[in-house]
């Protein structure tokens, strides 16, 4: 994994294609895609409570790479999401790192900051590159002091994210390599547009907490029975109902809590 980088060295003016959320004189209602490009935590919000958060986002870019938080910090962004996906990964004193948990579209990196928290305790880390919202944690807490929806929906994705943690803990401890493999590349899958995802087989090895030859050998497997096509630094979905068949029921258990809490927009919204 590429050594974390401030994440306001890097940040960019809003790409002019990518349009600004900006305030209206009704209460705007937060767009809701059919292909679900579109944060899934700010698309559960009624119109009235995201008008409170509206004048305040700015779409950005997320860069492969960047340290959103770093553990201990002060909480002072908080990111929503459209596309792209960060890991929350825990530290240990040898510098060797493992991922506690994955967020995408239907996460918010920050989100306790609306409760009144104000120190991170975890590393966020962009793992593939994306589109997100973003806002001042001050203004996401005061935002959620005048609004119950936006303190409640707080509280069940803290709940949610909790069970992805201790998911990811028994997933870790009990299941083969690579049934874990499947479930992280699907999981990654879900956070892109189109079947390429841009990953190599060390960082594979880093977020799965095995060593990067384990992960070779799960991707030739892979490869031979035709579920993926593999090149240096890129993995290509080939058969995602094999990996699906094949991977853990962890991947299945993070979708169902992840669509209770926030369900998927139907057609017609």
């Amino acid at each position: 994994m590429p050594a974390p980088q401030s994440f306001l060295e890097l940040i960019k003016r809003p790409d002019p294609r990518h349009a600004t959320i900006t305030p209206r004189q009704t209460a705007p209602r937060a767009p809701q895609f059919e292909d679900g490009r579109f944060n899934r935590f700010l698309a559960a919000l009624p119109p009235h409570d995201f008008s409170m958060l509206a004048p305040h986002l700015r779409t950005i870019a997320l860069e492969r790479g960047v340290m959103l938080h770093d553990v201990g910090e002060e909480i002072e962004h908080v990111y929503f999401p459209h596309t792209g996906m960060v890991s929350l990964v825990a530290i240990m004193q040898s510098g060797a790192a493992v991922e506690t948990a994955t967020i995408g579209r239907w996460g918010v990196i920050g989100a306790s900051a609306g409760l009144g928290a104000r120190w991170t305790v975890a590393r966020s880390v962009v793992q593939l590159p994306g589109m997100a919202a973003w806002m001042s944690a001050s203004q996401f807490h005061a935002a959620a002091g005048q609004s119950q929806a936006i303190r409640d929906l707080i509280v069940r994705y803290n709940d949610l994210l909790l069970a992805q943690v201790q998911q990811s803990v028994a997933c870790n401890a009990l299941h083969a390599i690579e049934a874990r493999l499947c479930r992280w590349l699907l999981q990654a899958h879900d956070c892109i547009d189109g079947d390429a995802i841009p990953l190599t087989q060390e960082l594979l090895g880093q977020m799965l907490g095995v060593r990067r030859t384990t992960v070779t050998i799960a991707a030739r497997l892979l490869q031979a029975g035709g579920l993926i096509r593999y090149r240096r630094g890129l993995i290509q979905i080939l058969d995602r109902k094999a990996l699906e068949d094949i991977s853990c029921e962890c991947y299945a258990v993070a979708r169902h809590n992840i669509d209770k809490i926030f369900p998927v927009p139907s057609p017609s919204c």
